[in-house]
This record gives structure tokens, C-alpha cells and sequence, in this order.
């Protein structure tokens, strides 16, 4: 998905990713940071915090955000097999009740209060950088506020597979998408 929301954008500013660049692709995700850091490639694509990272050590800057250029996208979604979620109703109410409760905590708390919430899962990295990262996501709205995958954002995501040659054909929203969990935490979660 980094790779299909990259090359997505490059395509919507008239920059052709197998013809005008030399892209590699050889790397090992978790090396990436230390190909770019050595003097690999002119430009990487990276994960917070590593990006603010290396903007604070001098090694790059953040020119742009995918993740904003790319236009909503339903990034990270939870997925469930028909059958469990037949079998288990009230454990994905549960669990979407859940994440909706979060997403609210965020939109709702300072960025110190979401920095100090997730520092622990960020052991290594300095307070100021996810803080940094905290605040450049809350102002890109890169956090999302409800659980509702919409048709625009499905649209979205099926035009940026199918840029990238990864989608046959394109599957109408409904035929995949079940909100009717989403919808309820919406109206329940306070």
C-alpha cells in the first residue's frame, strides 16, 4: 500500500514512476532508512517517526505526506471473515466501540497528551520527535475520526490499486464494506 499511495501521487502531479525515475525496489523494508542514511536513492519513502528522525538529524526533510497527497484512503481497516462475524456480533461491536472511542480520544486530546499515551511504544525515539509526529498528523487530519469506511474513500482506494496494475476489476463498496458496526458506534460511544 506505501508503495501504490506513492507512486499514486506521483502520477497525479505528471511524474510517470517506471519511466521518469529510477525506483528501487530491492531493499528489505526494515533496511530502507539505512540504504537512504548511506546515500542510496535521491528520495525514500518512510514510516513516522523515522522521517522525523532524520529530518532532525539533518540526513533529509519531509516535502510531502502520501498519506495526504494520495486523498482519503481507508489505510488501515480491520477485516473479518463472514462467518465470525455472524458467529461473534458483539465482540466486533466491542472491538469497533472500542476503536471509535479511541478515535474520538485523539481528535479530543492535545498533542502532549496523545505523545505521552504512545511514548512507550516508541522506546527509542526522542519525546520532541512524537510529539512532532503527533502534531504534523493531527494537522494533516491523517488521524481518522470515525470508524465508517465511505464510498468516496473506497472509490479512492480502488483508483489508487488499480494506478498501480494491482486491482482485476473494481468491486462495488457494498459488496465488501459492512458499516452497520461503525454506524452504531457512532451513535453509542460517548
Amino acid at each position: 500500500m506505501p508503495q501504490m499511495a506513492g507512486e499514486f501521487t506521483l502520477k497525479k502531479y505528471g511524474i510517470d514512476p517506471q519511466k521518469d525515475l529510477k525506483l528501487i525496489q530491492n531493499i528489505d523494508f526494515a533496511n530502507i532508512p539505512a540504504a537512504f542514511a548511506s546515500g542510496t536513492g535521491d528520495f525514500v519513502q518512510l514510516f513516522e517517526p523515522q522521517a522525523s528522525v532524520f529530518e532532525k538529524e539533518g540526513k533529509g526533510h519531509v516535502i510531502a505526506s502520501f498519506g495526504v497527497e494520495s486523498g482519503k484512503l481507508p489505510y488501515t481497516v480491520f477485516m473479518a471473515k463472514k462467518s465470525f462475524i455472524n458467529k461473534n456480533e458483539n465482540t466486533i461491536q466491542k472491538f469497533t466501540n472500542a476503536v471509535h472511542r479511541a478515535q474520538k480520544w485523539v481528535q479530543s486530546s492535545t498533542v502532549d497528551e496523545v505523545a505521552q499515551t504512545i511514548a512507550p511504544y516508541f522506546k527509542d525515539t526522542d519525546m520532541e520527535i512524537v510529539k512532532m509526529v503527533v502534531k504534523r498528523y493531527k494537522d494533516q487530519q491523517s488521524f481518522a475520526t470515525d470508524p465508517i469506511v465511505d464510498e468516496n474513500e473506497w472509490n479512492n482506494l480502488l483508483d489508487v490499486m488499480s494506478a498501480a496494475g494491482e486491482l482485476k476489476q473494481k468491486v462495488s463498496h457494498g459488496a465488501l464494506v459492512d458499516n452497520k458496526f461503525a454506524e452504531k458506534a457512532i451513535k453509542t460511544v460517548k
